[in-house]
């Protein structure tokens, strides 16, 4: 059987790419400032060569007197020694080319010994070259002199100060890598654990989600943008996967509720009957008869919000006046509602959105059915309110009524499916408790937003807000 492969974990992985990363930066930073620092060091190196050189002619130029037509030999001699000791070997020449002084005919070993030293220095430090000779011209007072030729390693040489300048600095650069790496392994590691840590924090977040454990919660502070979504989005999951299964319990609980009443009075009708306790009368078979329709009522209203909610997600989108619509809408809702002693009122002006027609109208149908059902009958007083208007980009339909109003620990229920503010839960009043668990799935596939408030005297508000796209 085949092992899989061992799984390297993020902070491992992360921490190694950072610190391959500072790595190949540090090393090719110091490659490159050893080469820039060495490059313009040897420039340097060989400005200093060539005003030397000036120097060497200038100085010898002028050890010539022109009134006994003669050289200064004991100055020639100090000029050449110090510059034999720089690196510099002479020979000065008069104009008929006669030899006036050389420094290798006065002590050859002594030029000997410099050459070889100049030679293994200059090996070590990596520069190889050779040993050439340069001739200048001696001028004094715009007349040639002689000439002298200079013998200098070229195209540069380090002398014993230079070559100990550029090991320090070569160690100082090595030095300044190291520290620089060791600083960046242990910001690296920290930096590897600050991204980490919160991305593993969502990771087993994430698993526990996935084991059934909705509502937990990642509390974890982070500067990141993306860590922070990151972390929100996994709490936004967890929340959303919660209410998702609190919802589906109650709607089991709901239907379990509202098949037990009809089943239970049916079983208690037929058992009574079966068992000769009842006679199978007409009344009771009618009563048994009334609560199979209220069980395929049931049934009915399950696959109304099924065949509502596949409905949404296939919208037949077109241009809707939605003042237009409850200008349509509201007269047949006229002559029920005057039975029961209440007025409709509408007012508002064009609202054009881009929606489904039949499905907006069956959302101002459910409301106007809602706030008729639930404002008091037959008194008077009963007032139902629909308003149409635009407000920025988007578009409102509001529903107001002056019924029995809901409780403030219910305005965020009542659009759960199955849920009814009568607490009876009594059929022929409160119905079925899908209506508004549809008109919010309506409104939500138009990327739009409805919501409840509660009346400050008596009643209810629903608001209903679509944008115009």
């Amino acid at each position: 059987m085949q092992s899989k492969p061992k799984k390297r974990g993020l902070s491992a992985q992360l921490s190694l790419t950072i610190l391959t990363v500072l790595l190949l930066v540090i090393g090719l930073t110091g490659i490159l400032a050893n080469f820039v620092i060495s490059r313009q060091f040897a420039s340097y190196i060989q400005d200093q060569e060539k005003a030397r050189s000036e120097n060497i002619v200038s100085d010898l130029s002028g050890q010539w007197d022109v009134i006994t037509k003669t050289w200064n030999q004991e100055y020639i001699h100090a000029v050449g020694m110090y510059s034999l000791y720089d690196g510099y070997i002479l020979k000065l020449y008069d104009n008929e080319g006669k030899v006036i002084w050389d420094a290798e005919n006065h002590d050859m070993a002594l030029c000997s010994q410099v050459m070889r030293d100049i030679s293994t220095r200059m090996n070590k430090a990596k520069t190889f070259g050779d040993f050439t000779t340069h001739h200048y011209d001696l001028v004094y007072n715009g007349s040639r002199v002689g000439y002298v030729s200079i013998k200098s390693y070229g195209p540069y040489f380090f002398s014993e100060s230079d070559f100990h300048f550029i090991r320090a600095l070569n160690i100082v650069v090595l030095l300044i890598s190291l520290v620089a790496f060791a600083v960046s392994i242990v910001t690296g590691l920290l930096l590897a654990r600050r991204i980490v840590s919160p991305i593993s924090k969502a990771s087993k977040a994430a698993g526990r989600i996935a084991g059934g454990e909705y509502g937990i919660v990642i509390e974890s502070e982070t500067d990141t943008r993306e860590l922070y979504e990151l972390i929100n989005a996994v709490n936004r999951l967890s929340s959303a996967l919660y209410d998702q299964e609190r919802s589906r319990r109650q709607l089991t609980s709901d239907i379990a509720h509202e098949l037990r009443t009809p089943l239970t009075s049916l079983g208690t009708h037929l058992e009574a009957m079966t068992s000769g306790i009842w006679e199978p009368t007409e009344e009771r078979l009618k009563s048994c008869h009334e609560e199979v329709e209220r069980l395929g009522s049931i049934v009915k209203d399950l696959e109304l919000l099924e065949k509502s909610e596949s409905s949404n997600r296939q919208l037949s989108l077109e241009s809707v006046d939605l003042w237009e619509l409850v200008e349509s809408i509201v007269p047949s809702w006229e002559a029920q509602a005057k039975k029961q002693g209440i007025k409709i009122q509408a007012s508002g002006s064009p609202a054009i959105v881009c929606a489904d027609r039949e499905r907006m109208a069956q959302v101002v149908t459910n409301l106007l059915s809602n706030a008729v059902k639930y404002t008091p009958p037959n008194d008077g007083t009963g007032m139902v309110e629909i308003f149409v208007y635009s407000q920025g980009d988007h578009a409102f339909i509001k529903v107001r009524d002056n019924g029995i109003g809901i409780e403030e620990d219910e305005l965020d229920l009542i659009f759960d499916r199955f849920y009814r503010t009568d607490k009876s839960r009594n059929r022929k009043t409160g119905g079925a408790g899908i209506g508004l668990a549809i008109t919010k799935s309506i409104v939500t596939a138009h990327g739009g937003t409805i919501k409840a408030e509660r009346e400050e005297a008596k009643g209810s508000c629903f608001t209903v807000e679509i944008p115009q796209r």
